[in-house]
């Protein structure tokens, strides 16, 4: 698409005068007092950190790592509210007064199945442990609340005007969290969202989301002995065992970006009962949102054929539903200089050494350990990516913008030993530290530049169009206990 050359010219002058501005002394004089207040949190950040990967508690069981976020953030001086949005693990914390209010997201939920020993590279599971961090939200969130503690420092001290909010969301991982943080609406006063995540590489988020929508589909049927009555029984486990083969047939007759996954939850108890409960529990993912509830919706009806098909009745509970990612370059732009101010991870030799044992158990194509030094230019997919995350809907809400940082060794794949293994390293620690410094750096600059949130705003206007933002989870509630089973 062209675009006027008058157009060019607006953008090549704002381009002008965040250089110039990038250079104010108080700018930079205010952005080395934040990164010199993050070195001074660096060890106790650290021990956070180590506290949260061994709680590794699952979305909405965060007790432990909710109340260690809100009690670091109660010592800094913060108002917390605890229990937005119905979740009693979620928290809202607030420092300022006027605008702009600058949002940072925290998560701090971990993954069941996955409780690995830190810092070996060999597959070693803990035993009587459940869950592990394989998506680094024990890093995430201490970056996150630190990033908000210095900038909170930074506001007392007069060197910045406005507002700091640090929202704990539960649940990241299948729950929609942060779905009902908006939906509860105590995002709505808030200017610009900063967010970020661990990773194998450092680059800005310029790469959209999938929407999803999830649900456990529950068959009911009738009991019976399974060897001397079995025409008595109607089987709940052949309902669950024709959907999911009705549905792995659909999958030729789908867009081929979308991704559809399940697990069965409960396929009964004793193979001589005939199942008279069975579960199932679906993703659906597509890159439009659309298209999600599209073929989530022929997904219930495999689900109602296959109750049909086997004499049993069929309830589903829709569990989670998340937007894809509305990207913002007005923001990235901004969020990309600080991130190569700051730069990537260094490696020492024990760090390269740990790092080429734990790539041996990687699969296809490796990247060299370097790659953890770089920083990646920015490069922007509108249509991409290979996962989902609730701050899909904060970025239909609020401008939004993030970052990831190699905080595990190159090549790690999220939700794996190998990342679980990389949580508890100095590599993840340094990656933590970075993205708290990028995060406050580009806070400071939102701060002061109301040129371009202003300009962020109408960019995120325009990217979001005519469309009136509605849950893909609709009305119900948190699902609290999604994780039981």
């Amino acid at each position: 698409m062209n675009r006027p050359s008058s157009l060019l010219s607006i953008l090549g002058i704002c381009l002008f005068c965040f250089s110039a501005h990038a250079q104010d002394p108080s700018v930079q004089k205010a952005k080395e007092e934040v990164k010199t207040i993050l070195n001074n949190a660096y060890e106790q950040d650290k021990k956070t950190t180590r506290q949260l990967w061994e709680y590794a508690e699952v979305g909405f069981k965060e007790s432990k790592s909710a109340a260690l976020h809100v009690q670091h953030l109660q010592e800094a001086g913060f108002k917390v509210t605890t229990g937005v949005g119905g979740m009693p693990t979620a928290f809202m914390a607030s420092y300022g007064s006027g605008k702009p209010i600058i949002g940072i997201l925290a998560e701090y939920d971990a993954l069941p199945g996955l409780a690995q020993e830190g810092g070996n590279p060999q597959k070693a599971i803990i035993a009587n442990k459940n869950a592990g961090h394989g998506c680094g939200h024990d890093i995430f969130g201490t970056a996150s609340v630190s990033a908000g503690i210095a900038i909170k420092k930074l506001i007392e001290s007069g060197k910045i005007k406005g507002t700091i909010r640090v929202y704990g969301s539960p649940a990241e991982e299948g729950g929609g969290g942060k779905v009902y943080l908006v939906r509860s609406g105590v995002m709505d006063d808030v200017d610009v969202a900063i967010h970020w995540h661990p990773g194998n590489k450092n680059e800005v988020t310029m790469k959209s989301a999938l929407a999803y929508k999830s649900a456990k589909f529950r068959f009911y049927g009738i009991s019976a002995h399974a060897a001397a009555q079995p025409e008595q029984g109607r089987s709940a486990l052949d309902a669950v065992e024709a959907m999911d083969n009705m549905v792995n047939m659909m999958r030729e007759h789908i867009p081929q970006e979308t991704r559809i996954h399940y697990v069965i939850t409960n396929g009964g108890k004793a193979p001589n009962v005939v199942p008279d409960f069975a579960e199932v529990f679906y993703y659906v993912r597509h890159p439009k949102r659309d298209k999600v509830v599209e073929i989530f919706n022929r997904v219930t009806k495999a689900a109602e054929g296959a109750a049909m098909g086997t004499g049993t009745s069929m309830k589903y509970e829709v569990i989670d539903g998340t937007h894809d990612l509305l990207l913002n370059k007005t923001l990235a732009d901004v969020m990309q200089l600080n991130l190569e101010a700051i730069g990537g991870i260094p490696y020492t030799e024990a760090e390269k050494e740990f790092a080429k044992n734990l790539q041996k158990s990687f699969l296809g194509t490796i990247p060299p350990i370097e790659d953890a030094q770089k920083v990646f230019p920015m490069k922007i997919e509108f249509s991409a990516g290979g996962g989902s995350t609730d701050v899909g809907d904060v970025s239909y809400t609020i401008p939004t913008v993030g970052l990831s940082t190699a905080t595990w060794v190159p090549g790690t794949p999220a939700h794996s030993w190998q990342a679980v293994s990389c949580g508890t390293t100095e590599i993840a620690a340094k990656g933590m530290i970075n993205a708290a410094k990028v995060m406050a750096m580009t806070a400071i600059d939102f701060y002061t530049q109301p040129a371009t949130i202003q300009k962020a705003k109408e960019e995120f206007i325009k990217q979001k169009g005519d469309y009136k933002y509605q849950a893909l989870l609709g009305d119900r509630p948190p699902a609290l206990n999604y994780r039981d089973n």
